[in-house]
């Protein structure tokens, strides 16, 4: 009964996977040549239709599942804190939650038994996968973010000094920050994107503050955050923005060795435990295995024969 029934969910979905892909197969072709004017080659055509249905019908799957407008704006956070930026970004998030939701627990179903799962395990197996799929999208978009604000985390002390130079020598902040995303554009990509927002969001008419406030919350790092309160104060009380982005950098340098204090101390505490696990159980087998072995080939027979 359960194998007739996985036989059916699985014809549902290939069904309707199948019927979609026909159904919007020809437009993203006919979007490509109208927006650039080429056909694209006859061997890259293929790929690109595939492609490019495949993300339509992951578009369409997220646009019919249920979601909150709360859940939404924060979903739409993280995506960008995590670089996904693109319009229909949220539809995809939510579209691949629900296609790998139902694929998932399908092949599991199907794998299963040629796997050697037993019969009562096997509808346990598909609810792990269906959890899994529905939840994986979500850890990749925390493993995602997080990787995301390391690289800022760790790209922004040069994007300080770079910032310094450009202000003493006779630059704007603007033109500091658009000078610094082109610099930093091969070396670190990511804190090159958010100062190129900047810039647009600049060029655009939003006012400095306003452009340096939606920086910090775009990426969401403490040290960001820190350095637009300070380039917001100064902006507003009329300071140097150079002996200010100097002063923070200064700063940030100390604060960094801190850091790096902090971690060489709690080197020692964390080692305990791989130490206590893994080398001290080979250096008893080491040292006192010879000893043992010895011991029980002669000692042991002596006291018997006593």
């Amino acid at each position: 009964m359960q194998l007739v029934a996985a036989l059916l969910l699985f014809a549902i979905v290939a069904a309707a996977s199948i019927f979609l892909g026909l159904r919007y197969w020809l437009r993203p072709k006919v979007a490509i040549e109208r927006v650039t004017g080429v056909s694209p080659a006859p061997g890259t055509r293929a790929g690109l239709r595939s492609a490019t249905a495949f993300r339509d019908l992951v578009d369409r799957l997220g646009s019919v599942l249920p979601t909150s407008a709360k859940d939404m704006s924060l979903t739409g956070r993280k995506l960008v804190r995590a670089g996904f930026r693109g319009p229909g970004a949220l539809k995809t998030f939510y579209g691949s939650k629900l296609f790998l939701g139902a694929l998932l627990p399908v092949l599991t179903l199907l794998v299963g038994p040629r796997l050697g799962l037993p019969d009562d395990n096997r509808m346990l197996a598909a609810a792990l996968a269906l959890a899994a799929g529905f939840l994986g999208p979500n850890q990749f978009l925390s493993m995602r973010t997080r990787r995301r604000q390391r690289q800022i985390r760790r790209a922004l002390p040069n994007a300080l000094d770079l910032m310094v130079v450009c202000v003493e020598s006779g630059l704007g902040l603007d033109q500091a920050i658009m000078q610094t995303a082109k610099e930093l554009r091969r070396a670190h990509p990511e804190i090159s994107q958010e100062f190129a927002q900047v810039n647009f969001e600049l060029k655009a008419g939003k006012r400095r503050v306003e452009a340096l406030r939606n920086l910090a919350e775009r990426c969401s790092v403490d040290e960001l955050k820190k350095l637009v309160a300070v380039l917001v104060q100064a902006d507003r009380f009329g300071t140097g923005i150079a002996q200010t982005l100097r002063s923070h950098s200064d700063y940030m340098r100390v604060q960094a060795r801190q850091v790096a204090e902090e971690k060489a101390s709690k080197l020692g505490v964390k080692l305990v435990f791989p130490i206590f696990f893994c080398i001290l159980p080979s250096l008893f087998v080491v040292t006192v295995g010879p000893v043992i072995v010895r011991i029980s080939r002669e000692l042991l027979p002596m006291m018997r024969n006593m």
